[in-house]
């Protein structure tokens, strides 16, 4: 399991509770983040909590819409769709473009002691879907999304962070928020295959995966990805090919139901490594923390492969990067 905490500031109840739970890692939001010495001395804390510094702390650090970090202290990055854009007409561009942001994104968590962004965001939207992905999206079609979802991978392992591809097996026809409800999908799987798996399978060999809360009625008629053993093992694992880490989007969505402790359980019962906890409401994160047993033996194994891909952070001229960066999106107006 993987949670949230409450403020900029560890909780003496937060901590005993993290003391006690032993969580794989941690999950940052805007709440949590006020300046750089102020998260710096949250991460320590809550590594210290279960006193392994080699605890993943993740983060939502996309760029657009999606940053819990941001201005004065932290660079304002593009949306993910700015480099689609210009991959319309300067594929390889806007491929230096997008690494070379998610290197510099890397370069901003690194200092802080965070080791996991959830990006890229390789669902492909389709025209007619809830805007909740929209410009969160890496590209517009799979083969811009995995181009532009491989380039920004790099990036983020250039610096000495590891990627999170999500939302796996992809989010981009849903038709309403699955942070509100639960969407269903009900294109044919042939479909599926070819538009909205196509980008995951071609990074298939990533660290970590985000699973979508979407049924999608031509796989799993009841049930949404994330608590579905068909949609994990037959086609995450075996048509989509991911045997990395593979961590649930956030329980306390609204396309979930049931109790926050039988959320976990029902997606650990599906195949998925990790429960991912955000909110920082100790009562749910107790309950949660009851329905989790240890990481299991493959889930470690995929853990220990994750960490290995993720080299330590070399020296990076973060200036020339940021001022190349301009002048690639400057010329794509």
């Amino acid at each position: 399991m993987i949670f949230g905490c409450a403020g900029p500031t560890l909780g003496a109840d937060e901590r005993s509770f993290f003391v006690d739970a032993d969580p794989l890692g941690f999950i940052l939001f805007a709440r949590n983040c006020q300046t750089p010495d102020q998260v710096r001395a949250l991460v320590s804390d809550l590594r210290e909590s279960v006193g392994r510094e080699s605890a993943p702390v993740l983060i939502d650090q996309e760029g657009g819409r999606v940053a819990r970090l941001t201005p004065p202290h932290w660079r304002a990055a593009p949306a993910p769709a700015q480099f689609a854009d210009l991959a319309h007409t300067e594929p390889g561009k806007a491929e230096e473009a997008a690494r070379i942001n998610a290197h510099l994104l890397a370069a901003e968590l690194s200092d802080l002691g965070i080791t996991v962004d959830c990006l890229p965001v390789l669902d492909v939207p389709q025209p007619d879907a809830d805007p909740v992905i929209g410009d969160r999206a890496a590209g517009d079609t799979p083969t811009r999304a995995a181009l532009l979802g491989r380039a920004t991978c790099q990036g983020l392992l250039d610096g000495g962070v590891a990627p999170v591809i999500k939302h796996i097996p992809g989010h981009g026809r849903a038709t309403v928020d699955s942070h509100a409800a639960l969407p269903n999908v009900d294109a044919p799987r042939a479909e599926l295959e070819r538009i909205d798996f196509a980008p995951f399978h071609a990074l298939r060999e990533m660290p970590w995966a985000m699973t979508a809360h979407v049924v999608y009625t031509a796989l799993d008629s009841e049930n949404p990805a994330t608590t579905s053993a068909v949609v994990v093992g037959d086609i995450i694992r075996g048509t989509i090919g991911f045997d990395g880490l593979l961590l649930t989007d956030d329980l306390c969505m609204g396309a979930l139901s049931g109790t926050p402790g039988t959320r976990a359980a029902a997606v650990l019962d599906a195949g998925c490594d990790v429960a991912l906890h955000c909110n920082g409401v100790l009562a749910e994160m107790i309950d949660v923390a009851a329905a989790c047993p240890t990481l299991g033996a493959q889930a470690r194994r995929r853990l220990a492969r994750a960490e290995a891909v993720r080299p330590p952070p070399q020296p990076f001229d973060t200036d020339a990067a940021a001022a190349r960066l301009a002048a690639l999106m400057r010329e794509r107006v």
